[in-house]
């Protein structure tokens, strides 16, 4: 078998990355995490992401920029709009999230971008799809989160409705573009020409709540919008937190086997063998039973203990890890997934690695973000040169 290519998969693409907050930023570390060119084209002052967290540099946006370029352009400016013309005449992608018409008022949409570079791929994410009745509605994820329904599946079921921790909206936006994009490049391939991709977090928070939406649809009448950590959609359990030792662990029995496996193991045979408790509606009906002879042998033992024992069973379970565990995480680090890399004002920021793994392409390891317009003299000096050249060749 022949060494993995350095390099990554996509190099050779140039992107254009206009990204701000999450959405288009992540995009935009895909590709460069995969060996693209990605030059971050940010406004005087940066990213609005880099000065959310109170004046400090804020490390999420280390996190979403690395192994990227930095220009700064104010695209209010002719000048600004000129030079963000002159990268995007040679790049294969451009990337952008700004609010509904943005781009096309400042002279920079799909139609003139195209009729200059015919072979460029434009992706645009938005909260709502452009022929969307709420497509002029200011959207973010806590917003959508809201109106997808997500939150309200979201919680406890004696409770309110509770958005997700993480910004989920914005990171499935930002891949469905990423995978939209990718496409668009594969046709390119066949046609010789580029393509506008857009894409709606509403529209994939939507497919993110199948097993919620199956649910209702088979009991209308009884479905219960939040179920907590239990399962809300199938009729299963254990499913729950379990108290440890040292604090809880996930564990769900998603078939009868492994109730029997987690029976035994807990050294309760008699459980697993019990007809009254074979089948999953059964436990369901006596779940705070179940849960309490699950509770009286996870509360004497670690998480450690806990998933170790479990993992050997093959029943699904983990350790409920704070952040402070899951960043200091040796696995990750280990495996290319955290990578600690330097900042001038924040010290150590953990930067993950790409997700994707390639057996034709080494991992390539993130290199630090830049600061904002970093890279804009070298850049825009080379633009200049290459447009000098090519009038010279043309007066020729």
């Amino acid at each position: 078998m022949s060494a993995p290519a350095v390099g990554g998969p996509l190099a050779g693409l140039k992107v254009i990355d206009l990204g701000q907050v999450y959405l288009g930023p992540y995009c935009g570390l895909m590709f460069a995490l995969m060996g693209a060119e990605v030059i971050k084209v940010e406004p005087p002052g940066g990213d609005s992401i880099r000065g959310i967290a109170g004046g400090r540099e804020n490390p999420a946006a280390m996190m979403l920029n690395s192994s990227k370029q930095s220009v700064t352009l104010d695209l209010t400016t002719e000048d600004g709009r000129a030079a963000l013309l002159a990268l995007a005449d040679t790049a294969d992608v451009l990337i952008e999230n700004s609010r509904p018409g943005t781009m096309d008022k400042l002279g920079l949409g799909w139609d003139t971008l195209s009729a200059r570079n015919p072979r460029l791929v434009m992706g645009s994410g938005k909260g709502y799809a452009a022929d969307s009745v709420y497509r002029d509605a200011p959207a973010m994820d806590f917003p959508i989160q809201a109106l997808t329904g997500l939150m309200s599946v979201t919680g406890f079921p004696d409770g309110p409705p509770v958005k997700c921790g993480a910004a989920i909206t914005d990171f499935l936006g930002g891949i469905h573009l990423f995978g939209g994009i990718m496409a668009a490049l594969h046709a390119r391939g066949a046609t010789g020409r580029g393509d506008f991709v857009q894409i709606a977090m509403q529209d994939v928070t939507h497919h993110a709540l199948a097993s919620n939406i199956a649910s209702y649809l088979l009991a209308p009448d009884g479905f219960a919008d939040r179920a907590g950590n239990s399962q809300a959609v199938l009729k299963v359990a254990p499913y729950d937190l379990f108290s440890a030792k040292d604090g809880q662990v996930a564990i769900m029995c998603l078939n009868d086997r492994h109730w029997q496996q987690l029976a035994r193991t807990m050294g309760r045979p008699d459980l697993a063998e019990d007809p009254d408790l074979a089948e999953g509606p059964a436990r369901c009906a006596r779940r705070a039973e179940v849960d309490g002879w699950v509770t009286a042998w996870t509360s004497r033992h670690t998480r450690a203990e806990i998933f170790a024992a479990l993992s050997g069973a093959h029943v699904p379970s983990a350790p409920v890890r704070n952040l402070a565990e899951v960043v200091s995480d040796d696995d990750m680090r280990a495996r290319g997934m955290i990578h600690d890399l330097p900042h001038p004002e924040l010290g150590t920021v953990p930067v993950p690695g790409l997700p994707m793994r390639f057996a034709g392409h080494a991992q390539v390891a993130p290199i630090p973000a830049p600061a904002a317009g970093a890279d804009t003299v070298r850049i825009l000096a080379a633009l200049n040169q290459a447009r000098l050249t090519a009038q010279t060749k043309d007066t020729n």
